[in-house]
């Protein structure tokens, strides 16, 4: 949309002169609807504070329920055009509008209800609880920690502008046709970021299927000379294993790969595991420690610092909400100790399998129970590695090889096993180059895209404020709008 148009709408919304005063909700709403609950026998509609997505302002999942078995907070009954504005966590902003096709459902308390009166359009409330003025003045008001809320009457008192009635359709049509634009232009930007992850899906593909540049075997033979293949290279990072073995005890040979249905590889790739891959020291593939070897109550405010799930997923390490051990406790648990350029994966999740590298200026640390960590020979690039479990190839094995009922976790026996793709290591280095470039582009178009997509959040706010908080005048104990 033209800027002249963006300028001309923005206009209509906070045109002057229409006799708009403020008003709080409670002065333009029943003062409570029905809470009768479930009428009869049989099923009924039910909505919680889960049916509501706050992102999107709408109730996406409501259940349906036999009577018998309403929960105790299925007490309000809904007419179409309620706004529904959860009182727990205010800065969350689940809210939403009851459509026609859920016109006598039954809706929990967590909701307070806004019925609208004789001269208030319902969309109007609609959108007022919406408004970072609104989300605002709610935050600074909740009680309690565990459970943060705020009250009915906090909500009823908050005051909003109140045109005549026609003015306020009019208004609510403006937003909604710019809104509109811009959810089509939202729609836009994520198709491009499902797109650019089928792009970096397929690219990781090539890579471990060894189609992404030129294998060693066909350079080689273009080229009149002799290779290293990737059986050569894995026969010979075993025999440096047995060679440099320093642990308590014999020698044990690692797992096998199980590559059981796999597809076949390219000329010169064979297949390797974990186990056989990692460096030949002791714990070189091992998990954090579980039980009563690590417990909260070890946790203090400085000493190594301990990984957990959470810090592989967004691969960040360090900040304010890091958590530490004592230096002596660290001691103890030795054999989970992580270093620069060592490969971490996450054991459990939904799904397990996510990986990042160990920052170089990050300190040693202590890996905690869900998580693994694969420390490579020099033999071979670590990002190779990481970037074969990010691929459908290997990613799929880890998740075949996930079990559990309550919690789906994978076993480090079971992750030992899995087969990895190893071609000659000069390959490795070719694939990884050329794997970092194109992710490169993509990493700086989806940082594009995230912009755009936190413009358009940003733009969605500007006409509500135009909309509302150009002639907001708040009560006392509210803070006004920016």
């Amino acid at each position: 949309m033209k800027a002249e148009e963006m300028r001309a709408e923005y206009a209509v919304l906070t045109r002057p002169g229409n006799g708009a005063g403020t008003v709080p909700f409670g002065e333009v709403t029943v003062p409570k609807v029905d809470q009768g609950g479930p009428l009869g026998s049989g099923d009924f509609t039910y909505i919680d504070i889960s049916s509501v997505d706050n992102k999107q302002k709408r109730i996406t999942e409501y259940k349906t329920l036999a009577v018998e078995a309403a929960p105790s907070r299925a007490k309000q009954r809904l007419k179409f055009g309620d706004v529904l504005v959860s009182m727990t966590r205010p800065n969350l902003n689940a809210v939403a509008i009851v459509p026609a096709e859920l016109d006598g459902a039954v809706g929990s308390t967590g909701f307070h209800v806004l019925r609208a009166t004789e001269g208030t359009e319902p969309r109007w409330l609609y959108y007022a609880v919406q408004t970072q003025a609104f989300v605002s003045a709610m935050s600074e008001l909740v009680q309690g920690a565990l459970y943060p809320a705020v009250r009915p009457k906090d909500i009823r008192a908050f005051q909003i502008p109140h045109p005549p009635l026609d003015q306020q359709k009019h208004i609510v049509a403006e937003i909604e046709k710019q809104f509109s634009r811009l959810d089509e232009a939202v729609a836009n930007l994520k198709r491009v970021k499902a797109n650019l992850k089928r792009y970096k899906a397929a690219v990781l593909k090539a890579a471990v299927e060894g189609r992404l540049v030129e294998t060693e075997a066909e350079l080689a033979r273009r080229e009149g000379r002799s290779h290293e293949t990737g059986e050569q290279l894995l026969q010979r990072i075993l025999e440096t294993r047995r060679s440099q073995w320093q642990g308590k005890g014999k020698y044990k040979e690692p797992a096998s790969p199980d590559s059981t249905g796999l597809r076949e590889l390219p000329e010169g790739w064979v297949w390797a595991s974990p186990a056989q891959m990692s460096a030949g020291e002791p714990y070189s593939l091992a998990i954090g420690p579980f039980g009563s070897s690590l417990k909260v109550s070890d946790y203090t405010t400085s000493g190594m610092p301990l990984v957990f799930v959470r810090n592989i997923r967004a691969a960040m390490f360090g900040g304010p909400d890091t958590i530490y051990v004592s230096e002596l406790k660290a001691e103890d648990l030795r054999a989970h100790w992580v270093e620069a350029g060592d490969l971490l994966v996450t054991k459990m999740g939904d799904p397990p399998g996510d990986v990042c590298i160990y920052p170089a200026h990050r300190p040693p640390a202590v890996i905690t129970a869900d998580c693994v960590k694969l420390r490579l020979g020099n033999f071979v690039p670590t990002q190779f590695f990481a970037y074969a479990i990010e691929s459908d190839l290997v990613h799929k094995q880890i998740l075949g090889i996930t079990k559990g009922v309550a919690q789906l976790k994978v076993s480090l026996g079971r992750f030992g096993s899995i087969a990895f793709p190893l071609p000659p290591i000069a390959e490795q280095h070719r694939i990884v180059a050329e794997v970092d470039r194109r992710l490169s582009l993509l990493r700086e178009t989806e940082a594009q895209v995230d912009a755009n997509l936190q413009r358009a959040e940003r733009l969605r706010q500007s006409i509500l404020s135009r909309a509302f908080n150009s002639r907001m005048i708040l009560h006392d104990g509210y803070p006004e709008a920016a």
